[in-house]
This record gives structure tokens, C-alpha cells and sequence, in this order.
């Protein structure tokens, strides 16, 4: 990477005049379009001048942030360099680091967290969103590989939700698919409202050992085969929960270590996302020719990763449908297997 070039006059009044404060206050608000797009142009140009791996990138690409007015003209940071590099904003100790999960020998990402009460603000808050108030449900994790680290971010919401729940009932699991169907059993025949949230490998093993009917129960899958089981088109494997499990719907939830804002499928893995997170699609053979909607690689814009960058190319492929809502149909070639939820296309 070439040596950093200093922000334009312009941008560092800019900066100055901005705060992550100033922006904090604002992020979890509901935002109409203009109000998304103008919150997120300030922040992109926050980022650019207190970002140093951002604004290396920026800089090799000749990308002045001052002449930036569009979010389609924002170039996106690749999510790669969450593995070689600290994405973040000024110098501060971590309260926390999250790092994915992948298979042996591969490098994984991590993502410093500077404060942990803006992670669990924007997660708590999207679940209310989408779901309602945590405890109306008992809450059972099956997460099995990433409940055997201690720095998992989907252990850490989860942990979250359950803490928030309240009710003595809630579990985390490993491999004891006995103890988990018993307890299911137990609430599903009091009539408790339940949300299993579970990591794919490990639902469809317990789908394939306990089938049973669930009356009660939201099943979520978070993604992860890891190289467990063979790759499935979601559908299909949704196919396989709904027939074993007698529900209509399998939800989903799109989240990934380098960002801190989650978002949620109810059903034929159509993805909605919480005010503060907008995804865009990209062309798949001009990285920086975005789109509001379209096909093509997914860029997401999340608010709330304010300390570290809002602006991440994923590697997912997937479409992006004129309200805002977007499907994950897969991954670009050669990328690695991961632990957030992808699945192949068709």
C-alpha cells in the first residue's frame, strides 16, 4: 500500500467539526433516504480522514472523499484487509476482538470492537425490530464450534438475548442433541414461545436425529457448513428443517464478524435490514460500479461500525430487490469458506 496521503483542507475541517459522539447519537434512528444517505456521507468522510487503512485505500485509488456526494460513488473496503490489517478509527484500547471462524489453516478476520455497548445496541435493537421484545421467547443456541471460542460475536449476541430473556429455561448447546430435543419438548408442550438458533451443520444433524413437530418454536439458522456437510442451495436446505420440523418457514440471519449489525430472513431467504444498514449491489467484473438494486457482489453500509469502517465489500453474490431487501445466492470463486451464512446458488 502506498504511503498515506493527507486528507484535502476541507475534509480535516470536516473531520473536526464531526465526532463519533455526534454520530452515535444519530445511527439508530429511522432514517428516510435522503437522511440515510446524508448521515452516511459524513461518516465516509469521518472514516476517510480518521481511518488510516481506509484512507490508504482511498488514496491508492485516487479517491479525493471531499468530491464524494453519492453513496454509489463511495468505494467500499474490501473485507480482506479485516485479515491482515486493524480496521479502525484512531487509537483506542479494544474492549473486545472478534475474529471469524474457518477451517484449519486459514487466515481469519478479526474485528476490533471499541466500545461493546454499540455492538449490543445494535443488535438488541434489531431484534426488536424484527422480532420484538426478547423475552416473550426462551432462547436455545446450537452452536457448536463457535460456543468452543471465546471470540465469537454471534456467541456474544446470543449470550445477549438470553441474558435479556431472562427465563431459566435458556440453553446453549454443544453436541447434546438428546438434552436440546428433551428441552424442546418440555417447553413446546407447555406452550412457550421458543427461538432455536442454530448454526446450519448442526440443525440439520439435529433435523436428521429428532425430527418432530414444533408448534411453538422459530427456527433460525446463522449459516456454517464449513466444510461439515455438502453444500446446499438454502432452499433445499430449508426444505429439509421445514419437513422434519412441520413448520411453513425457516428464518435466517445475515451477519458476519466484520460488521455489527445483523440482518433477517422470515422466510425464502429474502433478508430485510434495520434502519442504520443498507446493502447495494455491485458488478461483479467493476467493483465500483454500484447500484441500488441489482444483481451482482454485495456491498453493505453498517452505521454502526462506526470506530472501525461502515463501508464493506463482502464476497457474497446475491440481489438486492428496489425496496432494500436482498437475497444471498452464493460466493465469489476461490473465497473461503466462512462461518456466516452463505450457501451456493443454483
Amino acid at each position: 500500500m502506498p504511503k498515506i496521503l493527507a486528507p484535502p483542507i476541507s475534509l480535516c475541517i470536516f473531520a473536526r467539526m464531526d465526532s463519533p459522539t455526534l454520530f452515535e447519537a444519530s445511527i439508530f434512528e429511522e432514517h428516510e433516504p435522503a437522511r440515510f444517505e446524508s448521515l452516511a456521507l459524513r461518516v465516509f468522510r469521518w472514516q476517510a480522514a480518521n481511518n488510516p487503512v481506509y484512507g490508504e485505500y482511498l488514496a491508492a485509488l485516487g479517491v479525493n472523499p471531499a468530491r464524494i456526494d453519492r453513496l454509489d460513488r463511495v468505494p467500499f473496503l474490501p473485507i480482506e484487509f479485516f485479515k491482515s490489517r486493524e480496521v479502525v478509527c484512531g487509537q483506542w484500547q479494544a474492549e473486545a476482538t472478534f475474529r471469524s471462524s474457518g477451517t484449519t489453516g486459514q487466515i481469519t478476520s478479526q474485528h476490533r470492537i471499541k466500545d461493546l455497548r454499540l455492538f449490543r445496541e445494535s443488535f438488541v435493537r434489531t431484534f426488536r425490530h424484527f422480532y420484538g421484545d426478547p423475552r416473550s421467547y426462551r432462547v436455545l443456541a446450537l452452536l457448536p464450534s463457535y460456543l468452543e471460542r471465546d471470540d465469537s460475536s454471534l456467541v456474544f449476541m446470543a449470550r445477549a438475548l438470553a441474558e435479556l430473556s431472562g427465563h431459566p429455561e435458556n440453553g446453549f448447546h454443544l453436541y447434546d442433541f438428546d438434552r436440546l430435543a428433551w428441552q424442546i419438548d418440555q417447553l413446546e408442550g407447555r406452550g412457550e414461545r421458543v427461538l432455536l438458533l442454530g448454526v446450519t451443520f448442526a440443525l440439520w444433524e439435529f433435523a436428521e436425529r429428532y425430527p418432530r413437530p414444533l408448534r411453538h418454536t422459530l427456527v433460525m439458522e446463522t449459516g456454517g457448513m464449513k466444510g461439515r456437510r455438502p453444500e446446499l442451495v438454502r432452499e433445499a436446505f430449508h426444505g429439509i428443517l421445514r419437513q422434519a420440523f412441520g413448520l411453513e418457514a425457516i428464518h435466517s440471519e445475515y451477519g458476519m464478524t466484520e460488521l455489527l449489525s445483523q440482518a433477517y430472513s422470515d422466510g425464502q431467504g429474502i433478508f430485510a435490514c434495520p434502519p442504520w444498514m443498507r446493502v447495494m449491489a455491485r458488478d461483479p467484473y467493476d467493483p465500483f460500479a454500484l447500484r441500488a438494486h441489482g444483481s451482482g457482489g454485495l456491498n453493505v453500509i453498517d452505521l454502526a461500525n462506526l470506530h472501525s469502517c461502515s463501508f464493506i465489500e463482502t464476497q457474497d453474490l446475491g440481489t438486492v430487490l428496489p425496496d432494500g431487501r436482498f437475497t444471498v445466492d452464493g460466493r465469489f470463486d476461490h473465497s473461503e469458506l466462512r462461518g456466516c451464512n452463505l450457501m451456493v446458488a443454483d
